[in-house]
C-alpha cells in the first residue's frame, strides 16, 4: 500500500505540476478553498494516495459495518417506506394512515402535538389553540385506540416521534396490544426517546435531566425484557441537524448521547449484549451529497467501535441502525415545486448511505402540514428509487470511492475527537448542563445563517434566481376548526367512566414507586393508562415534587430542593 501511494503522489504532484497549472492560467478556479458543508476540505481530485485498508470498510454485515449492517441490504428488501404522519384526533389521523397504506407505504411514523409532547392534555388552559394542530392529540389510550383502528400492528411497524411522555405513549401501545391479543414479541418500530438531544437542540422536555435518564433507562430495560423486536429508542441527530449542526455535530454529539444511554443502562446491572441490539438511530439526510453519503457510513464504524467497547460481543449488539429523514429546514417557501427535486436527492443520498427506513418530506412542509398530495410525491419519490434507478442492485456502490473512504475516515476521525473532548468534560449530561452542545450547535446555525444572507450559501429560488415577489399557489392541509372540542369531549368522557378510586391507588403507586431508582416506571404506567388515565394526571406537579411541565431553561439545581441524586432516584 505504501508503494502505491508513493507512486499516486508522485503522480499526482506531475499532473498539478504539468497539465493542471497550464490550464488555470487559461481557466482560473472560481474559488481558493473548497469544502464540504461541515468545514472539511475538499481536495481537487481524490487518487489512491487516499485509500483507506479494506479492513476499516470491510463487507456488509460484518464488523465495523461501514458497507451496512446486513449483508444482502436491499438485495433482501427495501427499506422501509416510512412517511411521518399525524393531525387533529386519532381518527384524522387514522385516515391519513390509511391513505398512505393505501399508496404503498410500508411503515407508519405518528408526529403528536405540542400539548401531547408536553404532558399537557387538551383540555388544560395552556394546551387551547394547540390541539392537534402540529400533530395528533393523545391523552388516553381511548385515543390510541382511534389511532391505529383497522391496522394490525403485528404486520407493521410503527414509529412515534415522542421524547419526554414517550414511556406513557409505548404504555399506551403495550396497552392496546395486549387488549388486542397480540404477542408482545411480533410488535416492532420505536417510540423515539432521545430526551438528551431535548436539551441539546429541540428544547422539548418536561423533568430535568438526570430524573429524566432514569425514565429513558426504565423505557429501554421494560423493552429488552418484553419486546422482542421492538427499538426503546431512536438516538436521534436528526434534530440536532435541523437546530442547525453541521453533519460532523450531528454525528458526534448523536455518538455522545448514544454512550450516555450505554452508560446509563449498564449501571443499572444489565449488560449491553441484553439491550444493545435493540437501539436505533435517526439521522437527517442534508444538502451536502457525499459528505452525507459518508457520514451514515461513518456513522456504522463509529457505533460498532463504541459498542465493543463497551464490552458487546454479539454482533447485532454493534451493529447501527438507522431511520433517516430528509431536511425539513432546507425546504423553501419561494418556489416549492423545487422542494421535490431537494428531497429526491437527499432521499437518494440516505438510499447510498444504507438507511433502514426513511421518510421523504413534502413540497408544502414549509407552509403546513403536508397534504395528501405532497405525501403522495413524496412517498413515489421513494418508490422511484427503489423501482425504477436500479441503486438498490449493488450494496455501497461507492465503496472504495477514493473520495467518499477519505471523507468517510474524515468524518469518523472527527468524531472521535469530539467524544473525546466530551468525555474530559465529565460525559454528555455534564456538557449539556455546562451548555457545550447548545453553544456549539448555536454557532454553527449563526455561521451558516450569514453565510446564506450574503448569497456565499447558494439557495435556489430564495438569494439565487430568484424570482419576482407573487403568492405561491399550492394546495395546503387545513386543520379543522372543531378538532380541539372534539377531543376534549372525548377526554372527559373517558374521565366520567373511570374508576376514581382505582385510578387514585395507582398515581399513588406511581409516585411511591418513582422515588424508588430501584422500580422500573413501566408497569404501573401500562396499568395507569389501562384505568383511564390521562397523559396530564400521569406527568402531575406532584410526581417526586417535579414542576411539570417545566419551563424553558428551568434547571434543577435552582428550581426544587435537594440535589439530582435525590430526584426520583436520579
Amino acid at each position: 500500500m505504501s508503494d502505491e501511494r508513493e507512486k499516486a503522489r508522485a503522480q499526482r504532484l506531475e499532473w498539478e505540476q504539468n497539465e493542471l497549472r497550464e490550464f488555470r492560467k487559461r481557466q482560473p478556479e472560481s474559488k481558493d478553498r473548497y469544502e464540504t458543508a461541515s468545514g472539511i476540505p475538499v481536495h481537487r481530485v481524490y487518487t489512491p494516495e487516499d485509500a483507506v485498508p479494506f479492513e476499516e470498510i470491510g463487507f456488509p454485515g460484518q464488523f465495523p459495518f461501514t458497507r451496512g449492517p446486513y449483508p444482502t441490504m436491499y438485495r433482501g428488501r427495501n427499506w422501509t417506506m416510512r412517511q411521518i404522519a399525524g393531525f387533529g384526533t386519532g381518527e384524522d389521523t387514522n385516515r391519513r394512515f390509511r391513505y398512505l397504506i393505501e399508496q404503498g407505504q410500508t411503515g407508519l411514523s405518528v408526529d403528536f402535538d405540542m400539548p401531547t409532547l408536553m404532558g399537557y392534555d387538551s383540555d388544560d388552559p395552556l394546551s387551547e389553540g394547540e390541539v392537534g394542530r402540529e400533530g395528533v392529540a393523545i391523552d388516553t389510550l381511548e385515543d390510541m385506540r382511534a389511532l391505529f383502528d383497522g391496522i394490525d400492528l403485528e404486520k407493521i411497524s410503527v414509529s412515534m416521534t415522542i421524547n419526554p411522555t414517550a414511556w406513557i405513549l409505548l404504555a399506551m401501545y403495550v396497552a392496546l396490544a395486549q387488549e388486542r391479543g397480540y404477542d408482545l414479541n411480533k410488535l416492532s418500530g420505536t417510540v423515539q426517546a432521545d430526551i438528551l438531544k431535548e436539551y441539546q437542540a429541540q428544547k422539548e422536555w418536561i423533568f430535568p435531566i438526570r430524573p429524566s435518564m432514569r425514565v429513558v433507562r426504565d423505557l429501554i430495560v421494560y423493552s429488552a425484557r418484553n419486546l422482542a423486536r421492538y427499538n426503546p429508542i431512536n438516538i436521534s441527530g436528526y434534530h440536532i441537524s435541523e437546530a442547525g449542526a453541521n453533519a460532523v455535530q450531528e454525528l458526534a454529539f448523536t455518538m455522545c448521547n448514544a454512550v450516555a444511554y450505554l452508560q446509563e443502562v449498564t449501571q443499572a446491572g444489565v449488560p449491553v449484549d441484553e439491550f444493545a441490539p435493540r437501539l436505533a438511530f435517526y439521522f437527517v439526510a442534508q444538502q451536502d451529497f457525499f459528505e452525507e453519503i459518508a457520514k451514515f457510513r461513518a456513522a456504522r464504524r463509529c457505533w460498532a467501535k463504541i459498542a465493543r467497547r463497551f464490552g458487546a460481543k454479539k454482533p447485532e449488539s454493534m451493529r447501527l441502525r438507522f431511520h433517516c429523514q430528509t431536511a425539513a429546514a432546507t425546504l423553501t417557501k419561494p418556489q416549492p415545486m423545487n422542494n421535490v427535486v431537494r428531497t429526491a436527492l437527499q432521499a437518494l443520498s440516505a438510499v447510498l448511505g444504507g438507511a433502514q427506513s426513511l421518510h421523504t418530506n413534502g413540497l408544502d412542509e414549509a407552509y403546513a402540514i403536508p397534504s395528501e398530495m405532497a405525501m403522495k410525491v413524496a412517498l413515489r419519490t421513494q418508490q422511484i428509487i427503489a423501482d425504477e434507478t436500479r441503486v438498490s442492485q449493488v450494496i455501497d456502490p461507492l465503496g472504495g470511492s477514493w473520495y467518499v473512504e477519505s471523507l468517510t475516515k474524515r468524518i469518523e476521525d472527527e468524531v472521535f475527537a469530539i467524544l473525546d473532548k466530551v468525555e474530559t468534560m465529565g460525559g454528555t449530561v455534564r456538557a449539556v448542563e455546562q451548555g457545550y452542545f447548545q453553544r456549539e450547535i448555536a454557532e454553527t446555525a449563526y455561521r451558516a445563517v450569514r453565510k446564506k444572507a450574503s448569497g456565499e450559501a447558494p439557495v435556489v429560488g430564495v438569494n439565487k434566481y430568484v424570482d419576482a415577489p407573487k403568492q405561491e399557489q399550492i394546495e395546503i392541509h387545513k386543520i379543522d376548526p372543531e378538532v380541539e372540542q372534539r377531543q376534549i369531549a372525548r377526554t372527559k368522557e373517558v374521565r366520567r367512566k373511570r374508576d376514581g378510586a382505582k385510578l387514585g391507588a395507582l398515581l399513588e403507586r406511581l409516585e411511591r414507586e418513582a422515588k424508588d431508582p430501584a422500580v422500573n416506571l413501566m408497569p404501573v404506567t401500562i396499568d395507569l393508562v389501562k384505568a383511564g388515565a390521562t397523559m396530564g394526571e400521569i406527568v402531575a406537579p406532584h410526581l417526586c415534587g417535579l414542576p411539570a411541565p417545566a419551563p424553558p431553561g428551568w434547571s434543577y439545581r435552582t428550581g426544587i430542593d435537594g440535589t439530582a441524586d435525590d430526584i426520583a432516584g436520579g
